[in-house]
């Protein structure tokens, strides 16, 4: 019998083992949105495993904590699990510093990312290129749905600071995100009345 023929070097071959696949979606989630959710729901189906990487940057003005952000998330990633089992695991952090740098502690071997329209492909193109060139770690886009086109955390907050009761955000953020804004309205917290002065000059 001839001997066996070697395994062919071709690109299309099949690894002998596969390494596990996992995303890092990081961002302020300053408060998580509707939109966040569906690209969290959408990596499930993508990765093996997804992290959402909740930065901790002191220098913006921020509405939530840390430590409220990543509780918020949690719970919300929590009721997606129980509506979608069987599909990648999510793990929620906290980090600080550079998001390329958390990504490589983690051994994340790519970056998510929602585009909501051309101006988000156009910084986001531009900063997927520098995380490749600088760290070697590639980005992969997800397009939101449409009724997330025009969502963003900085909006929400802009509306609430603006006096209107939260729950006209019921589109937009789930239930408990908006029960953390009417308190956070009711305290008259510091970066709500900021940005209401901006607003009103």
């Amino acid at each position: 019998m001839p001997p066996s023929p070697p395994p062919s070097s071709s690109p299309l071959s099949v690894p002998r083992t596969l390494t596990e696949h996992l995303a890092i979606y990081p961002g302020s989630f300053d408060p998580i949105t509707f939109g966040h959710l569906d690209v969290i729901a959408r990596g499930r189906r993508l990765f093996d495993r997804l992290i959402v990487a909740v930065g901790r940057n002191p220098g913006k003005d921020q509405l939530f904590s840390p430590e409220e952000r990543v509780e918020m998330v949690r719970e919300l990633i929590t009721e997606l699990e129980r509506r979608e089992p069987g599909l990648a695991p999510v793990e929620v952090h906290s980090f600080a510093g550079l998001t390329v740098d958390f990504a490589k502690q983690m051994g994340a071997t790519v970056l998510l990312r929602g585009i909501r329209n051309l101006s988000d492909l156009q910084s986001e193109v531009q900063q997927a290129l520098t995380n490749r060139q600088v760290a070697g770690l590639e980005t992969a886009f997800v397009v939101a749905g449409l009724d997330f086109a025009y969502t963003s955390s900085s909006l929400i907050k802009q509306i609430t600071a603006m006096g209107r009761d939260p729950s006209a955000l019921s589109s937009m953020v789930p239930p408990p995100v908006v029960q953390r804004l009417k308190q956070k309205l009711a305290e008259h917290h510091p970066a709500l009345e900021r940005l209401r002065a901006e607003e009103e000059a």
